[in-house]
């Protein structure tokens, strides 16, 4: 029996130089596994495609196509781009077995990428697996979560201890697991897929700029019946927001918003979407006037609350005249 092949895939935006440390990184993990890896570098237009193709040249690391430079030719988000080196499959023109996606600034321990695949090999109910993920200064980061719901919304915006405690099963963060276990989804920072799976349910939806995609695309592999698998042995260092800058923001961007709105529409229909709105701003206006009482900062961005009302108000009312314009479309005036 041959051994699984794997195909890696690397996303750049505008961090030539990390993205090359994690390319070796990624290298010495992926040593003696069947498989390849695949930089894309998605839309910089500065000068990072060029960076990076040159040192993997130098470096003689693109021999035998063990390690590819493409472009994805559109920024369409992170998904978007995973999907360009998806979609590439092998140099040979086949599929992978399985397929690793993991972040510009994360660097896989010598073995964690042979732990995942050997978790997938072992355990045919897993379609994707995730790794322990950990910042520079060895705290852990916090990856493993439930889906979103309505009660979820209010638990988080509420931010108040009974409550969480009542809807603790509810919430979308889940405890960092001490052992190998199921989670409904897990960050994207260092994820392995079953190409298998992948045929089946798809790839990331590309509405999804930037987030949410991870969880849209572990619900529908739920929804065929796999798991996603929490593997704490396999680690990985993860720097965190060096392309998003989701560090110093210091307002939520509007594509989050469009995210989290897409994907309550798409997975619920527009009534639950409705539903969770409302009842994240009432959790988020009772969260406001207990710290407003007791002097406590929020520890909200600025203006969230509102940018999300107005955010699907819009949404709403653009979706309710573009159904208007097709049922005149469909049903024309005659006149007499």
């Amino acid at each position: 029996m041959s051994d699984p092949r794997l195909l890696t895939i690397l996303l750049n935006y505008k961090t030539p130089e990390m993205t090359l440390r994690a390319a070796e990184a990624v290298r010495a993990a992926m040593e003696g596994i069947d498989g390849e890896m695949i930089i894309v570098d998605n839309d910089s237009k500065d000068g990072s495609f060029e960076e990076i193709l040159g040192q993997v040249t130098k470096l003689g690391w693109d021999k035998d196509g063990l390690v590819r430079v493409i472009q994805s030719g559109h920024n369409g988000g992170f998904g978007a781009g995973n999907n360009v080196g998806i979609r590439s499959g092998l140099s040979d023109g086949t599929r992978p077995d399985y397929l690793y996606i993991v972040n510009s600034d994360a660097f896989p321990a010598p073995n964690a990428i042979r732990l995942l695949l050997d978790h997938l090999e072992a355990t045919p109910k897993a379609g994707f697996a995730g790794s322990y993920i950990y910042g520079e200064d060895g705290d852990p980061h916090l990856t493993s979560f439930r889906f979103p719901s309505i009660a979820s919304e209010f638990e988080g915006a509420i931010n108040f201890g009974p409550v969480s405690r009542l809807l603790a099963d509810k919430a979308v963060p889940v405890a960092i697991p001490t052992e190998t276990q199921p989670v409904d989804w897990l960050a994207g920072a260092s994820l392995m897929m079953r190409e298998s799976v992948l045929s089946e349910i798809g790839v990331f939806d590309e509405t999804f700029f930037l987030y949410f995609e991870e969880t849209d695309l572990c619900r529908r592999a739920a929804q065929a019946g796999y798991r996603t698998d929490y593997v704490r042995s396999s680690e990985v260092m993860h720097i965190g927001s060096a392309s998003t800058g989701m560090k110093t923001w210091k307002r939520v961007p509007e594509y989050w918003y469009d995210s989290r709105l897409h994907y309550f529409v798409k997975n619920h229909g527009a009534l639950y979407a409705s539903a969770a709105t409302f009842v994240h701003l009432l959790g988020g206006f009772l969260h406001w006037l207990r710290c407003l009482i007791t002097r406590k900062d929020r520890g909200v961005s600025p203006y969230f609350l509102s940018t999300l009302l107005w955010h699907d108000l819009r949404a709403f009312f653009r979706a309710a005249l573009n159904l208007n314009k097709r049922a005149d479309t469909a049903n024309p005036v005659v006149g007499e």
